[in-house]
């Protein structure tokens, strides 16, 4: 803004004379500014709404695809195993006993002061080894190079009391790392070569060394006592897919046998019918509650206000898809025989009760109905929010352009606003000059006059 001239000459206030005129010509700047408001609220809505219509599209179709509400749960009946149940888990039931479990094969050394050498080797029994060299034969030093190598054991350094001649002595103890018969080791103090040439002496070789426990794999029997009575192994004690989707994890060796169940799971499959209603009724509450009309004031001062959706016809075409797309009859049948009730306020309300109901009597029926209205939910909700065919989204696109050309607008009107203030300035500035040359020349108009009158007066 240029430098103020309120008053010079005239008197006048220059500044809010020029303020009165820009305002008067921003007036469709201001109105603009006040349409970018409305439009950007309009479209934040609007955003939301597709992103909660993007959501339900993404929640139903899971519920709609083959399997989407293949949800079982697993049980045992000993405390001995523990079960769990995946989304590839069928109805069944198995008969098992654990036989054992698995263990881990541990060692352990006899007496000693130092390591025989620097150098020890670890041989599998499927013929593979591992070679470990320590910084000296310090039982510290071995025990760090153990467990710090890919040989997969753990070596620890135990006191041991004293030998005969009052030297403390250690023991040193080997764990393997994993459970199983196959993680199974002999050690041996000496090179892989020396192994073979059976010149190394053995770990178990000396007096007073042992074995804490062979490595074993777990094992099962299913139908143990028939005919059909089968042995199953694992590495470790959870036994992966022993049926199609079922683990079980044994903690105890049994000798009656325990049952396995997998059932469908009805709790959950209700829950899923429940979460689907409710998603549906969020929706369907915002639109309502954002197209609802308010009034305040009463009489003749009463104003009547509209939500963001009022009158909008792609947030209610929406609504209406999503509403038929559930209340739609399915072979027949209405969804209220499931539970899912419309209700006056134009959502859904959903009875658990009824649904656990129907699906113990006919669980086949009741998943078809259920994933027939999924489908046609997704189908509805992806219509609304794809992003590139979806006609929420494309509403959305055409509000943000309209938002977009209105700045524009608003820019140029700030350079136009700024000419106009300069131009008025400008004027204003003249005006005050142009009073002030007529100021000057009045003032030596006057004091010639004076200087006449004085010059009469004195020649009398």
């Amino acid at each position: 803004m240029g430098m103020g001239i309120d008053g010079m000459v005239s008197g006048l206030d220059t500044t809010s004379i020029i303020n009165a005129l820009i305002a008067a010509e921003a007036r469709p700047q201001t109105l603009m500014k006040n349409a970018v408001t409305t439009d950007s609220a309009l479209l934040t809505a609007m955003q939301g709404l597709n992103t909660k219509f993007a959501a339900l599209a993404t929640q139903a179709g899971a519920i709609a695809k083959t399997g989407g509400l293949d949800m079982y749960q697993a049980s045992s009946s000993s405390s001995a195993i523990t079960v769990s149940a995946s989304s590839a888990a069928r109805t069944t039931s198995l008969d098992l006993t654990v036989d054992r479990l698995a263990t881990a094969h541990a060692v352990v050394s006899a007496p000693l002061t130092a390591s025989p050498g620097t150098t020890m080797t670890f041989v599998r029994p499927d013929g593979t080894n591992t070679q470990v060299t320590a910084a000296s034969t310090s039982l510290d030093d071995m025990a760090y190079a153990i467990n710090h190598s890919a040989a997969g054991i753990s070596a620890v350094k135990v006191a041991a009391g004293q030998d005969g001649t009052g030297a403390t002595v250690y023991r040193l103890q080997l764990t393997a790392s994993d459970t199983g018969a196959a993680h199974q080791f002999t050690a041996v103090f000496g090179s892989k070569a020396e192994y073979d040439a059976g010149t190394a002496p053995t770990l178990l070789g000396a007096a007073g060394a042992a074995t804490l426990r062979t490595g074993q794999d777990a094992q099962v029997t299913l139908w143990a006592g028939t005919p059909a009575a089968t042995s199953i192994t694992s590495a470790g004690n959870t036994f992966t897919a022993i049926a199609p989707g079922l683990d079980i994890t044994v903690n105890q060796v049994t000798t009656d046998p325990a049952t396995v169940t997998v059932a469908r799971d009805s709790a959950k499959v209700t829950a899923t019918a429940k979460d689907l209603t409710s998603s549906i009724n969020i929706i369907l509450g915002s639109i309502f509650t954002q197209s609802t009309v308010a009034t305040s004031g009463s009489g003749a001062g009463a104003t009547v206000t509209g939500g963001l959706f009022t009158g909008d016809s792609t947030t209610t075409t929406a609504k209406n898809a999503l509403f038929n797309a559930v209340t739609a009859p399915i072979n027949g049948n209405s969804p209220a025989s499931i539970g899912i009730n419309s209700t006056k306020n134009g959502d859904f309300s959903f009875d658990a009760d009824a649904f656990a109901a129907a699906y113990a009597k006919d669980p086949a029926t009741v998943q078809q109905t259920l994933q027939t209205i999924a489908d046609r939910v997704s189908a509805a909700a992806t219509s609304v929010s794809d992003p590139t065919d979806g006609t929420l989204s494309q509403r959305i696109k055409g509000q943000q352009a309209v938002i977009d050309d209105l700045n524009g607008q608003i820019l140029n009107w700030d350079d136009r606003l700024a000419a106009r203030r300069s131009s008025l300035q400008a004027v204003y500035t003249n005006l005050e000059v142009q009073l002030s040359k007529m100021q000057s020349q009045q003032s030596w108009l006057t004091a010639q006059i004076n200087s006449f009158s004085s010059s009469g007066s004195s020649s009398k």
